[in-house]
């Protein structure tokens, strides 16, 4: 059956990243997306000059109206927009047992906006008690108190590594009791087109866990895929614009590694 992953994060009106990116690379890698929009921000490659809650009800209905029919193999969180939206959720997944939950902690846009409030990311800690795996950058990781800390919520933690310095990306993948389970260091792109990457990969990432790969192998082939993303970045807008979620029109499974 096609894995059936429920994104639930916020709407990126310029399509490279949230719900928009979240969809292109559910779809790419053969699985089904469905949504419950969280938010919805008014953003282009420049940055964002709106944000809008969506009201907590609809957030649950969206949900609920997915998981009752179609159902649901794995979730990936996003952009959550508030602190009730966040304890709404959580409250809502706890009553998935087994599905596997990707949370992407997101708090600040490529761009430099902020998308995440204080109450919002003391609300994350319930999530991460959930989820089965965390992936913030390297400024999130801090924020969220370091790895010792992500990992003391019992997941996995994508510790991904693209603000970093260095000619090299290093992305890692940490069990809940802090061994490191898988790694990637690869070559960094010189580019500025790196909008919605961070959605794309934890998107990748559920779609694998949602399909039933080992959470090993799905990082991988989040990474992997990503990197094939960013070459084929069509160049649109002013600043950061958008990955290539299509690849070109590239079936995804023809690519070798950085194709």
């Amino acid at each position: 059956m096609i894995p059936r992953i429920l994104i639930i994060a916020g709407s990126d009106s310029g399509g490279g990243a949230g719900i928009q990116a979240d969809i292109k690379t559910v779809t790419m890698l053969g699985g089904h997306a469905m949504t419950a929009i969280a938010a919805i921000t008014a953003q282009n490659t420049l940055g964002v000059t709106a944000v809008h809650p969506v009201p907590v009800e609809m957030v649950l209905a969206q949900i609920d109206a997915v998981v009752s029919d179609i159902g649901v193999d794995a979730v990936k969180i996003g952009m959550i927009g508030s602190a009730d939206i966040a304890h709404a959720v959580a409250g809502r997944l706890e009553a998935l047992p087994g599905v596997p939950i990707v949370f992407d902690p997101v708090m600040i846009a490529t761009s430099g906006s902020i998308l995440a409030d204080a109450d919002t990311i003391a609300a994350f800690e319930r999530l991460m008690r959930l989820a089965a795996v965390v992936t913030p950058n390297l400024p999130e990781l801090e924020a969220l108190g370091g790895r010792d800390a992500v990992l003391g919520h019992g997941c996995h933690l994508a510790e991904k590594g693209g603000h970093a310095e260095g000619e090299c990306v290093h992305d890692q993948l940490f069990a809940p009791g802090g061994a490191r389970v898988a790694e990637t260091v690869e070559p960094r792109f010189d580019t500025v087109h790196t909008h919605g990457t961070g959605c794309s990969f934890a998107s990748a990432l559920a779609t694998g866990l949602g399909a039933g790969l080992p959470v090993a192998q799905a990082f991988t082939r989040a990474v992997r895929y990503v990197r094939a993303a960013i070459r084929h970045a069509p160049g649109l807008g002013a600043a950061h614009g958008p990955i290539g979620h299509a690849l070109g029109t590239v079936p995804f499974d023809r690519l070798a590694p950085d194709a």
